[in-house]
């Protein structure tokens, strides 16, 4: 247990001095940069010796005691150009501007050259160098131009110079990333006369073209007034043509709806004259029914009703007397039957009628109102017994008329029968 801390504390320096050989011995080479490790002796791709390798990128372990190491820097070194009075093939001077992107070269075998020239040199030095280089390859170029190429031509110009300086730059271990002529001028103003005359030339030539251009123009719009005027005569010919075919059409069109509407008029006249007879015909067929059902049916079925009602009267008649002279018969054998009682018989039948005969004439009788003096008490008597005395009365008069006592015959006493003064045949 008390080896722990003891093997922890020697795993923990173990680490620490693997970190410082790591970091001592372990070089990492950023992209922008290269690093050039010096104190072997290395052999080159052409049999050549040299004493130091370079490594791009990546990583590489340093020999302790026996290396050391440098680092270069290869981001692009930015340039400006500008020079005065360098002459043409004409011997015009001209002052140009240009700008330019140097770096060290990428290409292994270009860069030993700045391994040897630059490491350890600032980039100031590099810059320096650099733009001297470019500018004496620039004053070589352009002695090779005239104002004009420069001029005209500035991108072919960048690329003679780019080409005329890259074996010197390879030289030196750089390489040409950008080179652009931004400005091109002269104290002799000779480039401004050669931008008039061209300005001139090219005014000239535009107001030419403008002419032309003007008088095609010209022609053109006549020509093409021409073409619009023979199109308009043709359209409007055209137009006259489908005018007059449709004039033909509406005719056509209007002489076959003429024909049509003669045709329909006819057609319903016709229509109308025949429906106008049918029309007749079914109103004498209506009025004779009229007159069959109004006259003809009432009076035929009058006449049969008069002749079943003659023909039901007379049978009733004939009924009724058939019917009577039975009764009579049955009424005759009867009271023969009978004998003496055959007449109390009768009026016993006939007793309801003649009491309302009695009643009936008593009724007729109508007596005003009355006033009583009544001095011994017997009047209003009397008055009372004034009704059963009128219907004594009236029994009376029956008897006397017909010779049958009705009170005899009520109270089954044998009434003696007596002819009435008028009737000398008598009564039974």
């Amino acid at each position: 247990m008390e080896l722990l801390p003891f093997l922890a504390g020697a795993l923990a320096v173990g680490l620490l001095v693997l970190t410082a050989l790591l970091r001592g011995f372990l070089y990492v080479c950023r992209p922008n940069e290269i690093l050039i490790f010096a104190g072997r002796r290395y052999q080159r791709p052409d049999g050549s010796e040299v004493g130091y390798r370079v490594v791009f990128g990546g990583r590489a372990w340093r020999v302790p005691v026996i290396e050391s190491v440098e680092r270069m820097d290869m981001r692009t070194v930015p340039i400006d150009i500008s020079i005065h009075g360098a002459y043409t093939r004409v011997g015009i001077p001209l002052k140009v501007r240009a700008v330019a992107l140097v770096k060290v070269s990428s290409d292994p075998d270009t860069v030993m050259n700045a391994v040897e020239r630059f490491l350890g040199r600032g980039r100031e030095e590099i810059q320096q160098v650099a733009r001297e280089t470019l500018e004496g390859n620039l004053r070589g170029v352009l002695a090779t131009l005239t104002p004009e190429e420069v001029n005209e031509d500035r991108l072919k110009f960048a690329e003679s110079l780019s080409q005329e300086v890259e074996d010197d730059l390879s030289k030196l271990g750089l390489h040409l990333d950008i080179l652009k002529i931004q400005h091109v001028t002269d104290d002799a103003k000779y480039l401004d006369s050669i931008g008039r005359g061209q300005i001139a030339k090219v005014i000239q030539e535009a107001e030419i073209a403008e002419s032309n251009a003007r008088n095609e123009a010209a022609k053109e719009a006549a020509a093409a007034e021409m073409r619009a005027k023979v199109a308009e005569s043709r359209a409007e010919q055209a137009i006259a043509q489908e005018r007059n075919a449709l004039r033909r059409v509406q005719a056509e069109l209007e002489a076959g709806a003429k024909s049509i509407e003669e045709r329909s008029e006819a057609a319903a006249q016709a229509a109308e004259a025949t429906a106008l007879q049918t029309l007749e015909a079914v109103r004498r067929e209506l009025e004779a029914l009229r007159l069959q059902c109004d006259v003809v049916i009432p009076f035929e079925i009058q006449r049969e009703a008069s002749t079943e009602a003659a023909a039901g009267q007379a049978a009733a008649i004939a009924e009724n007397g058939r019917a009577t002279a039975a009764s009579l018969r049955l009424v005759a054998d009867a009271w023969a039957k009978a004998g003496p009682q055959a007449q109390d018989m009768f009026l016993i039948n006939k007793i309801e009628d003649i009491t309302q005969i009695v009643v009936d004439g008593v009724r007729k009788i109508h007596v005003g109102p009355a006033h009583l003096i009544d001095t011994d008490g017997r009047a209003l008597p009397q008055l009372a017994a004034a009704y059963p005395a009128a219907v004594a009365e009236v029994l009376r008069t029956l008897f006397t008329t017909t010779g049958v006592d009705i009170g005899a015959v009520l109270t089954g006493a044998r009434a003696t029968t007596v002819a009435p003064a008028s009737n000398p045949g008598g009564a039974r």
